[in-house]
């Protein structure tokens, strides 16, 4: 038997039964649609989650401080290193640990940042902040991928590159109670400006000494949602000189280790690669990488469990094929011994009765797909309209999609539901294959 005439016969007959066929894509697609349904929803959560995690869209970073693993911490006060402020034991981060992580495979940058210890006060007009002052040994702010919203990521001697939110948080001191507060600066105001950086340390008996630095401000970067929106950024060789006024001696690297690391890899598939690494040499690193993958993990059961849940739907709609081919076959006993009369074979029978339960499973998968891409969308529409006011009003992410549906769900939920039909059918197909022609004739 041709394949043309093989798929006519089968559409036919599934015609002739329209309501009984109705009736069992039903239940296919009611499992169709409930994994799509379920599946897009932990698919949408997923998305949500790692979406509204701050930093976690820079992949190939790695954060590396001070390593604590060897510290011995023991009753009483903890004793502290007069010289690094740390307790006996700690790994510091030194010029040597730098070129160490250097070496490891993979590794396309490793820059120090480093805090003030003093007080930092940012001064522009009438209105002044607290900034996240950094000191960064890189020329340029591109190198961490950072984005300038206005101006340059630059760093040269004598400027500053701030974050978004720096500018949202100018407040003037001067303000009378009941006044209403004036606008903070928009970046095309301060890019190009000088501002004073106001340095505060303070001496044995507790009273503070102040030093002011003029500086311009070369850019200010994008939003990102991380820790970079409210570090003010200069170079590490400026930083140092304030430093060593703060503490009233020069800075010794090797002997009192930096702040922090901060590492980039080629690739984000080596993150947590060099991570490990970082962490044998008995450093402390950690990544957003790490912490995406826990979460992938989280989602991915999740997936799977709402997918089964789904599937036994689809479990219910199979026992329905089954049931329904095998009263065909009761029905059509006479036919079946009429079509291997005049020359059909087992295999063609086979063919027939697998194919009209493949076309229930798909006919109804296809319905599931509409149903279950439209429930996403229904989803999705209902989140959007009822949630949206749970916004964050200072500058949050939204809701986020409550529901996502990839191109690959819907096929693979298509073909699924096919398979089943096809499974579901083929016991009473071999039944309907194996008839005796003779006895199926006489069949009342």
């Amino acid at each position: 038997m041709r394949f043309l005439d093989l798929v006519r016969l089968i559409f036919d007959n599934l015609g002739r039964r329209k309501g009984r066929v109705a009736l069992t894509a039903i239940g296919v697609v009611i499992g169709t649609a409930s994994v799509i349904l379920l599946v897009s929803l932990a698919i949408g959560l997923q998305r949500s989650a790692t979406s509204q995690l701050w930093g976690i869209s820079d992949l190939k970073r790695i954060d590396v401080f001070p390593g604590w693993s060897e510290v011995n911490v023991g009753p009483g006060p903890m004793a502290v290193d007069p010289v690094t402020g740390m307790p006996p034991g700690v790994k510091l981060l030194t010029p040597k640990t730098v070129e160490e992580i250097r070496a490891i495979p993979g590794v396309a940058l490793v820059s120090v940042r480093q805090n003030l210890s003093g007080g930092a006060l940012l001064k522009y007009g009438r209105m002044e902040t607290w900034p996240w002052l950094q000191g960064v040994d890189v020329d340029d702010l591109a190198m961490y991928e950072f984005k300038a919203q206005v101006g340059t990521t630059q760093l040269e001697r004598g400027t500053a590159v701030v974050g978004a939110w720096v500018l949202k948080n100018f407040y003037d001191p001067r303000q009378r109670p009941g006044q209403e507060p004036p606008p903070p600066p928009t970046p095309q105001d301060i890019v190009g400006q000088q501002v004073k950086l106001e340095i505060t340390k303070w001496t044995e008996d507790g009273q503070p000494i102040t030093r002011t630095v003029t500086l311009r401000i070369a850019g200010v970067l994008e939003e990102a949602r991380s820790e970079q929106d409210g570090a003010m950024f200069v170079r590490l060789d400026e930083m140092l000189k304030w430093e060593e006024w703060v503490r009233g001696k020069r800075v010794n690297f090797n002997k009192e280790g930096y702040n922090q690391l901060l590492v980039r890899a080629e690739d984000p598939s080596q993150v947590v690669e060099i991570a490990d690494q970082i962490n044998a040499l008995g450093y402390q690193a950690s990544t957003p990488q790490s912490f995406v993958e826990g979460i992938n993990s989280f989602f991915l059961v999740l997936q799977m469990v709402f997918g089964g849940i789904g599937a036994i739907s689809l479990l219910v709609a199979a026992i329905g094929i089954a049931n329904t081919m095998t009263m065909a076959i009761l029905e059509r006993t006479r036919e079946i011994g009429l079509m291997k009369a005049i020359g059909a074979t087992n295999r063609d029978v086979l063919s027939i009765f697998l194919g009209e339960a493949a076309g229930i499973g798909l006919i109804g998968g296809i319905g599931g797909v509409l149903l279950g891409w439209g429930g996403s969308f229904a989803i999705n529409f209902l989140a959007t309209t009822f949630l949206a006011g749970q916004s964050n009003p200072y500058g949050g992410l939204g809701p986020g999609i409550a529901a996502a549906t990839p191109v690959w769900l819907p096929i693979f939920a298509l073909v699924f539901s096919t398979l089943v039909g096809l499974i579901s059918g083929l016991y009473p197909s071999l039944q309907a294959a194996t008839l005796v022609p003779v006895n199926a004739l006489k069949y009342e």
